[in-house]
């Protein structure tokens, strides 16, 4: 592969990076989704947990990736918080509960952990994933003190929202080339897509939820999807507290009904995702624009460390040693680049 150059202009501290935009000037901190509803360029990242980092800047510009230096970890050094052993497991357990008509479909997931170099800046590695896997959703925030250091390259749209119109873009079915999907994919896909439907219709003007997209084949680096589209407009007096109430976390990564989805994955999972299937974007108060994706396909920095999750959604369809396969497939093309270094 060949690295990125990097040329030192100093670091950019307190910044994010979506869309070929720059965001700089940090303003305000806050974790209250109301703070969306009032004026201002917001970046957000939510944890699959629930914890919210909305971070206000008052310097939007178009502008390159911010240069930094990245020095991955070596092959040998990422640990998972779930084995193939013990994921393969949870895969039975899942379709026993699905037998027992406790749920319909779940995303099992597992973290994948390795040491980096305290020089390593979020910069640095969404370099060299631009580089080696662009991504329609591909975005940085970094907020050092907050503890917020996350690099994004996601396919998938959680929320995007023009004036009072929301769309979402949930993701199932996965596969190296079309010819993998199976019947099972396509059968997941339309059961998500109920699910979001769903979400949705809870903030939405009756009668205005709509699919126009239905179970698409959409290339990306190394795999394909299936993907879907599902938009709705927003009923009169609702604010970003109660869409984000309605609709997270997002239904593709957490399974149907999603209740009983989230207690499954709280018994099988054994470390918290983190913004691995939370919500990564920006929302802009001024222009009523937001685009959040999925947090997949997603590093963050903590404690000296790079973190990444990568899962498969689960059905009474599915088999063990494939959906194993799957999370492998999902994260061989990042991994690999996220081992490389732009020194």
């Amino acid at each position: 592969m060949r690295r990125p150059a990097v040329v030192d202009h100093g670091s950019v501290r307190d910044y994010a990076y979506f869309d070929g935009r720059l965001a700089t000037g940090l303003a305000e901190l806050s974790h209250d989704p109301a703070v969306l509803d009032g004026p201002g360029w917001w970046a957000v990242v939510g944890t699959f947990e629930g914890e919210w980092t909305f971070a206000r800047f008052t310097d939007v510009r178009v502008a390159p990736l911010p240069d930094g230096l990245w020095s991955g970890p070596s092959e040998s050094a990422w640990r998972t918080s779930l084995g193939r052993r013990a994921y393969e497991q949870g895969v039975r357990e899942i379709r026993e509960q699905i037998a027992q008509g406790w749920i319909y479909q779940v995303n099992l997931c597992r973290v994948l952990t390795a040491p980096v170099s305290g020089r390593s800046e979020p910069a640095g590695l969404a370099r060299v994933l631009a580089a080696g896997n662009p991504a329609p959703y591909a975005g940085v925030v970094d907020l050092p003190d907050a503890g917020v250091r996350v690099v994004s390259a996601s396919p998938e749209l959680f929320l995007s929202r023009s004036g009072d119109v929301l769309a979402s873009g949930p993701i199932k079915g996965t596969g190296k080339t079309a010819e993998d999907l199976l019947p099972k994919d396509t059968a997941e896909n339309v059961m998500i897509v109920d699910l979001v439907r769903n979400d949705l219709a809870h903030v939405a003007e009756p009668g205005t939820v709509d699919v126009p997209e239905l179970c698409v084949v959409r290339r990306h680096p190394g795999l394909v999807h299936l993907e879907s589209r599902v938009t709705a407009r927003i009923r009169q007096g609702q604010g970003w507290p109660g869409i984000l109430d309605a609709t997270f976390p997002p239904g593709s990564v957490t399974g149907a009904p999603k209740y009983s989805a989230l207690k499954t994955i709280a018994e099988l999972e054994r470390e918290a995702r983190g913004p691995y299937c939370g919500a990564i974007g920006w929302v802009d108060g001024d222009r009523r624009q937001a685009r959040l994706a999925v947090g997949i396909r997603t590093f963050w920095l903590e404690h000296g460390l790079l973190r990444f999750g990568t899962g498969a959604g689960i059905t009474w369809g599915s088999d063990p040693a494939r959906e194993w396969a799957e999370t492998e497939l999902k994260a061989a093309r990042l991994i690999g680049l996220a081992n490389a270094s732009n020194k």
